[in-house]
Parts: structure tokens; sequence; C-alpha cells
């Protein structure tokens, strides 16, 4: 007989109802759970191996989130017509997850766990990404993997001064802040999200309110785990320890260690220290040493690293490069370092580098980003690249990695926050921030690139946006230090990685991972403080290389020019099979696009020429002008016949003028008078009521001869 399915509710406020339920589908797997708001119904698995695999010295766990084109009646558009690999947007969800849930396993756990999350059913206002690892951290709840705790996250949104959890797609729309959290009972795990220019103390409040939202999902999680009869969590393999190894290699290598750290050294150069005193240290133990000893004292000999430099900086107060805890290392940027691109940076600090690129793009180079639920075209967009020379490293370039995108993730959606209205700004823009050399922070190198390279462009931004990346060291006596602009070893050895991006006048992006539990807000306040300074002394530097935007796109840059017209007039410059538009095209040499937007046509015209732009716009507006009767207008003759001439006074506009309007010497025939292509003075003298014709003429331009009868009486 199969077992019933258990399920929990909770209300996340205005009635709306999120379900969790247990033990209807996917019942092999050690943990399986589907949550659902609305129509979104998401699925949740967790499987892991009995046993860790022959020789593993780290935890394999991978997240994967993917939505699935039928749980919003939609086909895939790829040419096989199935999903395909994960898209930017279900790899950014999965890191959502992964960060949250890593912290949660015991340290000494290195069987590979799988944790897989899919949207089965889609609603049209429910964000599913902020259900995810709910679903995630539910399925290992009702399962025996070996977790410390639960956890849970949501979005934070603030609409009209309001505070929203989980806001609909269409309150986040409207929102001036949006926060990913996710914590325990107790800590904060994890934030990730971006604000325009947002002070540090709604911050903090948006993170107590996120909090409170999620110790009622903890609450529903262990209902549920009760109720399913969890009790006990499964035993596993622990890693081989050998206590007296461990107190050789700290006798023999703690000083040394200390020395080297202490010494305030460059990367390369106290790596390379690290490295050869490892090998002394393997050296010493003897060539009898068997292999697994020789990988326990490798281990040890990190984790005395770690010990060291950490305590170093927390008693010293003095960090592996010598700097004071809340300094900035030296910073050199400039502008326009690259003669072709349409904008360029090159930003340095210490030991990292971004060259950043801006390029200009019309209507046609928008990214389709696309979910199961809709798909959308982005005007701007930004690309992060992280080759392995960066860190002095030979590695297979495999195309870009989960890092990659959600560093470029973060440093696109803090630049964002200044870019202008994609409604009232004709260009599509690309970022592209080549990482040249790394040692800590190169997201943060890229927002400040980034931020440069625009102002080089001549893209209007009001402000520019930097960003500094912030460590913290704790210790259970209660001491700690916070770093600003951490190294990439002070990140490794951390207890927390903290990203602030913004301008002076508040935060703009916002990613941080914690590793330590208890972190009290008044930390988080500092912390915060801290990073605004050295945000501020990055910004002083950047204004000094760039203080405000090119007044103009250079000159080799592409014209674009957005023109509103009437909705009734999009068909005319279109033209028959688009023949009209072809024609402007060709003969300009420009390229243009139209768009409905409302009642108005949208007509972005595109040209590294400004000559073609112009004569691409005259063009439109001739066409889309009104004719205004006694007007003067100059055009060529587009046809002959034996009544007169047909002339095209405004783009895409004929007129009649008949043999009689052409002098005041009355005219037997039209021969030898024009030729096609013959430019013609005329004036607008009527409209024929029945046929909507024009009525030209040319005589009315000419002195009316002596004794000559009025035109109106010739007529």
């Amino acid at each position: 007989m199969l077992s019933q399915p258990i399920s929990v509710s909770f209300d996340l406020g205005g009635n709306r109802i999120v379900t969790i339920e247990t033990g209807k589908l996917a019942r092999q797997a050690d943990g399986a759970v589907t949550v659902r708001q609305g129509n979104c119904v998401l699925l949740a698995t967790v499987v892991a191996n009995k046993e860790p695999r022959e020789g593993q010295d780290f935890f394999p766990l991978s997240v994967d989130y993917q939505e699935k084109f039928a749980s919003a009646g939609r086909i895939p558009g790829s040419f096989f017509k199935r999903e395909a690999r994960l898209n930017d947007y279900e790899i950014l969800t999965s890191r959502l997850i992964d960060r949250a849930l890593r912290p949660l396993f015991p340290e000494d756990y290195l069987c590979d766990v799988q944790v897989l999350v899919s949207l089965i059913s889609s609603d049209e206002e429910v964000l599913p990404d902020s259900l995810a690892c709910l679903a995630a951290s539910a399925a290992l709840a009702v399962s025996d993997i070996p977790i410390k705790e639960i956890i849970s996250e949501v979005r934070i949104g603030r609409v009209d001064g309001q505070f929203i959890i989980n806001p609909t797609r269409s309150e986040l729309e409207k929102s001036d802040l949006e926060f990913i959290i996710a914590a325990t009972e107790k800590n904060l795990m994890m934030v990730e999200g971006e604000a325009k220019e947002c002070g540090e103390a709604d911050l903090v409040k948006a993170l107590e309110l996120a909090h409170d939202a999620i110790r009622v999902h903890i609450k529903a999680q262990a209902e549920l785990r009760a109720k399913k009869g969890v009790t006990t969590m499964r035993d596993y393999k622990k890693p081989e320890q050998n206590e007296e190894l461990k107190a050789k290699v700290y006798a023999f290598a703690k000083d040394r260690v200390y020395e080297i750290s202490r010494k305030g050294s460059a990367k390369h150069e106290r790596s390379d220290a690290y490295s050869a005193l490892k090998d002394e240290l393997i050296a010493s133990l003897g060539e009898d040493i068997s292999d697994l000893d020789k990988k326990l004292a490798k281990k040890y000999y990190e984790d005395l690293k770690w010990e060291v430099v950490r305590s170093m900086i927390i008693d010293d107060r003095f960090r592996l490069d010598g700097r004071k805890l809340d300094e900035v290392r030296p910073l050199a940027m400039e502008v326009d370092p690259l003669p072709t691109p349409h904008g360029s940076a090159l930003f340095t600090r210490g030991e990292t580098q971004s060259l950043t690129t801006v390029t200009f793009g019309t209507k046609l180079d928008d990214l389709l980003v696309e979910s199961a639920a809709k798909s959308v075209d982005s005007k701007f967009y930004l690309h992060y690249n992280f080759p392995p020379f960066s860190t002095g490293e030979v590695k297979m370039m495999r195309g870009q990695s989960r890092r990659e995108v959600g560093h470029g993730n973060l440093a696109m959606r803090s630049l964002k926050q200044m870019m202008p209205d994609s409604s009232n700004y004709a260009y599509t823009v690309r970022v592209v921030s080549d990482i040249l050399e790394s040692n800590g922070s190169s997201s943060m190198a890229t927002v400040c690139a980034g931020s440069l390279a625009l102002m080089d462009a001549g893209v209007p931004v009001p402000k520019h946006v930097s960003g500094v990346a912030m460590g913290l060291i704790t210790r259970e006596d209660g001491k700690y230090a916070i770093l600003t602009d951490i190294l990439g070893d002070e990140d490794h050895l951390g207890d927390m990685d903290f990203k602030v991006t913004g301008t002076r006048d508040g935060i703009c992006g916002v990613q941080m991972d914690i590793k330590v539990d208890g972190l009290s807000m008044d930390v988080m306040r500092e912390a915060l403080e801290q990073a605004r300074k050295g945000r501020l002394h990055i910004l002083d530097a950047m204004y000094e290389c760039i203080p405000a935007h090119r007044p103009d796109v250079k000159p080799h840059a592409p014209r674009m020019v957005k023109l509103i017209i009437d909705k009734e007039f999009i068909g005319a410059v279109i033209g028959p099979g688009g023949k009209v538009i072809q024609e402007i095209q060709r003969e300009t040499g420009t390229t243009i696009n139209i768009e409905e937007v409302g009642n108005t046509g949208e007509v972005s015209i595109f040209s590294a020429n400004k000559e073609s732009v112009d004569k691409a716009v005259a063009w439109v507006r001739g066409i889309t002008a009104t004719p205004t009767v006694g007007d003067v207008y100059e055009g060529p003759v587009k046809g002959i016949k034996e009544f007169g001439a047909f002339v095209e006074f405004m783009p895409g506009k004929q007129g009649l003028l008949h043999i009689s309007e052409i002098s005041w010497k009355r005219l037997e025939s039209m021969e030898g008078l024009f030729n096609e292509g013959d430019m013609v003075k005329v004036k607008l003298v009527g409209l024929d009521p029945k046929t909507g014709k024009f009525k030209l003429s040319r005589k009315a331009l000419m002195p009316k001869p002596e004794g000559g009868k009025p035109r109106e009486e010739e007529a």
C-alpha cells in the first residue's frame, strides 16, 4: 500500500499560502518535496552517495535549477525542441541555492551530493527563484543526509517605502531595491541583490525583515521533518587523521609560515615561499612516508597557514601584503586605452586588473533573456571573462564558468542602476570585462572599469559606480577583524566575503557569503560603514580620471537617432513589402528598426556616419510630416504625362503639377519641359477632396505677367 503524502503550509503574508509536500513524487530519492504557491510548483530532490570516492579530499556538492518549458505551456525554441544546458538565469539561481546550502554540511563530510530543483508549473506573478532554496532545504530536511541546520531564502523588495517579502513580478517592477537573503534560524548565510542607491541602514532593515520571514519557513520545514519521522542522520566515513603527523607539521612550519606571512610580499613571491616551505616539510618527513601521510601532511600544512594568517591579522592587525585593515590597494586607471572600441578603460587595483570595453548596437543586438515564464529583450548587458593567465595558470578554455556568470551578473546589476532609461535611449550597450590580473575582487574591478568605460563611451550615466570587497575574520574569544579590499588569500581564509557597490549617494549592489555562525548586526553595520569609506576612496580616484561622461559618442562610434511617429505612419515608412524602408537604408547606408509601442511608432536610425543619419532622419520626417497647403517644396520629377508631371514634393508624397500650372504662358505639350529626376520648386495649392491627390503649382512662384488673368480665374 502506498504511503500518503505529508504536507505543511504557511502564509507569506497577504493570504499568500505556501505548501510543502513530500511522499508523493520522486520517492526513490533520499529526499524529495514539492513547494507550491499559487500555480507555481517546484520539485526538489536530493541524493547523496553512501561513501566518499577513493582519495576524495573535498566536498562534491552539485546544485542545478532548471525550468521546464511545459510548466508555462511553452515549447523550447532550440533546434531540438527540448531543454538544453542551463541558461544564465538558471545558473544564477543554482548559485544562490549552492551558496546557501554548502555551509550546512559537516566539514568532514565528503560524499557526493546532488540537489536538483525543477520548475514544473509556472505562475505569471510568482517568482520561482525565491522559493527554490526553500525547496532544496526542505528536500534535505526530510532526508537522512547529515546537515547541521535547516535554512531558507526569501526575496525582499520595497514599493512606495513599504518592504515586501517575495514580491510578485508586477510589484518587483516598481521596487527600488531587490535582495535575496538566505539564513538559518540564527544566522544570515547569503545576500545578493541590487538597489537604486539605498542607504546602509535600509539594507540592514531589509536583512532583519527577511530573517524574520525566513524563520517562518524554517519552522514549517521542521514540522514537515517531524511528520516524516526523521530523527537521526546517517553515519558516514570520516577522513583519515594522524594527530602525531599534524604535531610534526605544526612544529616544523609554524614559525616559518608566520615569517613568510609577515613580510608583506607580493602574491607570487609569497606563493613561491609557501610552496618552497611545503617541499621542505615533505622532505623532512623522510622518503618512507606513505602517500596517505604525504597527503595528510599537505592538508595539515594548509590548515596551519589558515590558522597562522588569521591570528596574525586579528592580533597584529597586519595583512599579508602589509596593508592596514581598512586600506585599499594602490589604484591606477585610464580611459580610452584602445583606439577602436566605442569606449574603453583599464582599471588596476593592486594585483587585480580589468580591461573593459563598451560597444554600441541597435535593436537587433538586444540580448534575449528567456525563461519558462517569459522572454524579454535586454538593451544593456555585461560579459565577464576570467582567462587562466590572469592568475598565472595553465587551464583548458572550456567556455564560461558559473563563477564568470555570477561575477558578471553582479557587475551588470550594479552598473544598470545608472544607465539611462531604455525607452528614451536608442543604443543597445554591451560591456565586456577581461580580467588580465587577479588577486581578489576582480568583480569589483569590473564595476569600476565598467563605469569608467561607460563614461568614456559617452553613455549619459549621471554618476560613477565603484565596488569594494570586504572580508571578516573572527575568533572564539570574540575578537574580529574587518578587512577592506581583500586579497584572494584573504577571501579563502576569511569568514565572510562581502562585496558592496554603489555611488557616493548609496548602495547599488551587494553580494555576501557568510561562513561563520553568529554574525551580529552590529558587526554588519561596522562592515558596511567601512565598505562605504573604501567605496568613496575609489570613487574619488575615478572622478579624477574622468569626472563626467563625454558629451557625445566618439567620432568612430555609430550614431543613433530615435524618432517617435504616429502609429498611422508606420505602414508608410515601411512601404508595401518593405519597399520604402529598404530604399531608405540602401540610399542612406543606415540601419533602421521600427517598433510599435502603444499608439506610436519608434523609429531607430543607426549608422557610423552622421550625414547618413541626418539624411535618413529627413527622409522619415518627410514621410511622416503632414503637407500644408500654401507651403513651398522642392522635389524631383518622378513621371511625365501629356497632361503634366508628377513631382515628389516630400519623401513618399507625390503631387500633380498640371500643364496649366507650369507657366503663366499657355503650353501646348509637355515635350522638352522636364526630364525625370529634374528638381522643381513648387507650391502646394490644394488637395482634391474626392481623390485625396495633391495639387502643385510652379507658376504660383513666378511673377504674374502684366495684364495676365489671376490664377483663380484661369482655373
